[in-house]
């Protein structure tokens, strides 16, 4: 039998009391589980000090997550956040050298949310802080007051490129996703291709144009009750199978 593919996923640096905490939601460990039927690897935020030449030879995949923290706006030299903006500079300092490495490697690489933001902004791309202050999108947040199946319900419809690489996956021209972002593209790097559009106009989706395997960054959250949905399925499975194909030409 075939080994499951190992993949990756970034942990956030949390402090949860008097100590810090590498942590990693569970939904994206079961859509790597469940989804890309992947054996999960976490990955800690340590910055320079993880050996990320080493780490990459035992990776078939790597899955960079969603967070309730934003990338810090220098980084794409963006005016410095609002007051009470969440940041992880731990995480910052691990994911963006190790997005451009992993895909230069030949690495297959998924974004969502976060991860989404941070491929952008390491591929040289820029962010809006607050998108609901911009004008001219519709609302991309989740109502908070609400039970947290509804905030992961359909929020909006996304239109796939046609004959991308998302469109090729859901084999449809469009569906509907959730939407829980308070960020968003606002100039998209060069190398990024986009996948997938909001009704605003907003890029929900893109891939890596120079990429030699799997590069699929997303806005929403496909992790999300994977199973169930097969938009958010197919997504999962397009990557686990890229990673089952790296990992069966591994020694």
């Amino acid at each position: 039998m075939a080994r499951k593919p190992v993949i990756g996923i970034v942990c956030c640096s949390e402090q949860l009391g008097l100590h810090p905490f590498n942590i990693v939601g569970e939904k994206y460990i079961l859509g790597v589980v469940d989804g890309a039927d992947g054996l999960p690897l976490l990955i800690p935020a340590l910055g320079e000090r993880l050996d990320s030449a080493q780490l990459l030879t035992m990776l078939d995949g790597i899955l960079f997550t969603g967070s309730p923290s934003n990338v810090e706006p220098h980084h794409y030299q963006g005016p410095a956040s609002a007051d009470g903006t969440k940041h992880d500079p731990k995480r910052d300092a691990t994911t963006l050298p190790l997005i451009r490495q992993a895909i230069d490697q030949g690495v297959p690489v998924l974004g969502i949310c976060r991860g989404f933001q941070e491929m952008n902004v390491a591929f040289g791309g820029t962010l809006h802080q607050r998108l609901y202050e911009v004008g001219g999108y519709i609302e991309h947040r989740e109502d908070k007051t609400q039970p947290v199946e509804v905030q992961y319900g359909p929020a909006h419809e996304v239109r796939f490129e046609p004959g991308g690489l998302l469109h090729q996956i859901a084999g449809c021209s469009s569906a509907q996703v959730n939407s829980l972002h308070t960020q968003g593209v606002a100039t998209l790097a060069a190398g990024l291709q986009p996948e997938a559009t909001a009704p605003d106009g907003l890029i929900e989706a893109f891939s890596v144009s120079q990429a030699t395997q799997f590069a699929l960054g997303v806005q929403w959250h496909p992790e999300w009750q994977v199973r169930s949905n097969a938009l958010y399925l197919s997504i999962f499975q397009a990557f686990g199978n890229a990673c089952r194909a790296r990992a069966s030409r591994q020694p």
